[in-house]
C-alpha cells in the first residue's frame, strides 16, 4: 500500500494530474460546444454516443451524452486491461473517465443552449466551421496530452489493442474505427453531415500521427573522431544511454577509423554536442530523425542507472 501511495507524494505526479485534467476540459469543450449542438458525428466515442443519445431520445428516452461517453470508455477500459495489461497506462484510465463529468461540467457552467443564435442549429452556424472549431480545439488537447505521453481516450484505447494485435499505425486505427462509428450516423443525419464527419475523422487520423511521430522522434547519432573513447565515455557514463562501435575504413585515406552510432533524445543530442564543443572534440557527425523504435531502450534516462 506505501509503494502504491509513493507516486501521490511527487510534485511530477500532481503536476500531470493537472495538465491531463486541463488537456482534457479543452478536447471536452471541443465536444460539448461544437460536436453535440449540431450532432455533427466525427468518428470517436463522444460521435457514437451523440448518436446513441439521440436515437434514445426518439424513443422517448433521456439518455445524456455525457453518460454513454462514460459506459462506453469504461467497457473499453476493460476490454484493454484484459488485452494489453500493463501495457494500459493510468493515464489513458483517467483521462478516460473524466471526459463525461467534464461534459457536464461544461453543461452546468455555460450551456451550448445560450450561444446558439435563434433559427441556428450550431454555435457556429455551419457544419463546416464547427468541424474547424472542433479540429483546433482538440489539436490543442492532443497536443498538451501527448507532451506528457497521455491520450484523450475513447478510440485511442481501441486504437492501442488495434496497434498491437495487428500492427497497424495507431492514426489509421483511429481512422477506420471512426470511420465505422461515422456510418452510424446515417441513422440521425443526412448524407452531407455524413461525408463531414468522415473528413473530420480522416483529418483527426492524420492528426494523431503527427503528434504520435513528434513524441516518438529521437536521434540516430553517428560520430566518426579519433576521441571515440571520451565520447562513449560521455553517452554511456552520463547519458545512461548505449551505443555501437565499428571499426570503418576512410574512402579516401584508407585510414582506419572507429564510427559511434547511439539513439539519442532530442535534449541528449543537444547536451552530446555542447560536450564536443565545449572539449574541442575533432569529429564526424551525422544525424537524423527515427520515429519508430523497438527492442531495448528506454524512454527514461533513470531507468539505465
Amino acid at each position: 500500500m506505501v509503494d502504491f501511495l509513493k507516486p501521490l507524494q511527487t510534485f511530477k505526479f500532481w503536476k500531470e494530474l493537472f495538465v491531463m485534467t486541463f488537456g482534457m476540459l479543452i478536447g471536452a469543450g471541443a465536444v460539448y460546444y461544437f460536436l453535440i449542438p449540431g450532432k455533427l458525428i466525427i468518428g470517436s466515442i463522444s460521435g457514437l454516443s451523440i448518436v446513441l443519445s439521440t436515437l434514445f431520445a426518439n424513443a422517448g428516452i433521456v439518455v445524456k451524452v455525457s453518460w454513454l461517453v462514460t459506459a462506453i470508455n469504461a467497457f473499453l477500459l476493460i476490454l484493454a486491461w484484459l488485452l494489453i495489461g500493463k501495457e494500459f497506462g493510468a493515464k489513458t484510465v483517467y483521462t478516460a473517465l473524466i471526459l463525461g463529468p467534464l461534459l457536464d461540467f461544461w453543461d452546468a457552467v455555460l450551456p451550448y443552449r445560450k450561444l446558439v443564435e435563434a433559427g441556428q442549429t450550431s454555435i457556429m452556424g455551419d457544419p463546416w466551421l464547427d468541424l474547424l472549431c472542433f479540429v483546433l480545439m482538440l489539436s490543442v488537447s492532443q497536443a498538451i496530452l501527448f507532451n506528457i505521453n497521455a491520450s484523450t481516450g475513447g478510440l485511442d484505447i481501441l486504437a492501442k489493442i488495434v496497434n498491437k494485435y495487428f500492427h497497424i499505425d495507431i492514426g489509421k486505427s483511429v481512422t477506420v474505427a471512426g470511420a465505422m462509428i461515422c456510418f452510424t450516423a446515417f441513422s440521425i443525419n443526412p448524407f452531407r453531415l455524413v461525408v463531414l464527419g468522415l473528413i473530420g475523422t480522416w483529418i483527426n487520423g492524420l492528426e494523431i500521427d503527427y503528434f504520435t511521430e513528434l513524441l516518438n522522434r529521437r536521434k540516430r547519432v553517428c560520430i566518426i573522431s579519433g576521441e571515440y573513447e571520451r565520447i562513449r565515455e560521455y553517452i554511456i557514463g552520463t547519458l545512461h544511454r548505449g551505443c555501437s562501435l565499428y571499426e570503418i575504413t576512410g574512402g579516401y585515406s584508407g585510414d582506419p577509423h572507429v564510427e559511434i552510432e547511439t539513439i539519442l533524445m532530442q535534449s541528449e543530442f543537444v547536451g552530446l554536442m555542447n560536450f564536443l564543443k565545449v572539449n574541442n572534440i575533432d569529429s564526424f557527425i551525422t544525424a537524423g530523425n527515427v520515429s519508430e523504435i523497438y527492442g531495448k531502450w528506454h524512454n527514461s534516462r533513470k531507468e539505465r542507472t
